[in-house]
């Protein structure tokens, strides 16, 4: 069997939809293609508190010796109001827990902080996420600021272990930018937040998975009058 390496994105509904198109997922699955085959295990509505009992179940001893790097992108829901969201809320330090529970396991099975990658929940924008909350019969169920308390705690998990990360929250309001222009709904991303996404993540990524070959050779380099040998020989080129 030929077996490609895996790169796998763990997250919430901004990881489940990251293969829409215009997608972040897409388009690093697109950067990767020959190379690696990107997994999409993104759960839309979920948190911390039940992704660390699913992640075993994901991620296996045996199939974590194909993994490059994975990312966990986890947080937009956890720091719901508890008062208005009980169903998804976890409280900060647990969430904190979390983080530490899935990165400890990860590292049980052979996957070590250089291929993990922490991804900070992006910043709110309240007042557009208000209307979306009140088309569902609800009050605002999430803050900004409250977002950014989460954010902070990824961050230093993701340092206190030396994984890699990606703050989005603070990188999307850097210099005092416009960040709604990056979501859709004041909570998920717009296109221009997809292409945010992937613009941050692929340098890390990159740096991870570059220097891998490319799967089987290019088609040019077929010798026809013995293709079996020449397919199977590791000859790898990159495609022009």
């Amino acid at each position: 069997m030929i077996s490609w390496p895996l790169v796998i994105l763990f997250g919430d509904s901004i990881t489940q939809f990251a293969f829409e198109a215009n997608g972040w997922g897409s388009a690093l699955s697109s950067k990767l293609v020959r190379k690696c085959d990107v997994l999409n295990r993104g759960l839309s509505g979920y948190n911390t508190r039940w992704a660390k009992y699913i992640l075993p179940k994901l991620i296996t001893s045996a199939q974590a010796e194909n993994t490059v790097a994975l990312t966990i992108f986890f947080g937009a829901n956890d720091c719901s109001l508890q008062d208005e969201n009980p169903q998804q809320h976890v409280p900060l330090e647990e969430y904190t827990d979390n983080l530490k529970t899935m990165i400890h396991y990860l590292k049980s099975v052979g996957i070590t902080p250089d291929k993990i990658i922490l991804i900070t929940p992006p910043p709110l924008h309240e007042a557009s996420w208000e209307k979306q909350c009140i088309l569902k019969g609800c009050k605002l169920n999430r803050h900004n600021n409250i977002t950014g308390e989460y954010a902070k705690a990824c961050t230093q998990v993701a340092q206190e272990y030396g994984a890699d990360v990606v703050d989005l929250w603070n990188l999307m309001q850097e210099g005092s930018q416009d960040y709604t222009v990056y979501l859709s709904d004041g909570l998920h991303l717009s296109d221009e937040g997809n292409q945010f996404v992937e613009s941050k993540l692929w340098p890390i990524l990159e740096e991870k998975v570059g220097t891998l070959p490319f799967i089987l050779p290019y088609w040019n380099d077929v010798d026809n009058e013995n293709p079996e040998s020449c397919l199977f020989s590791n000859t790898t080129k990159t495609e022009d």
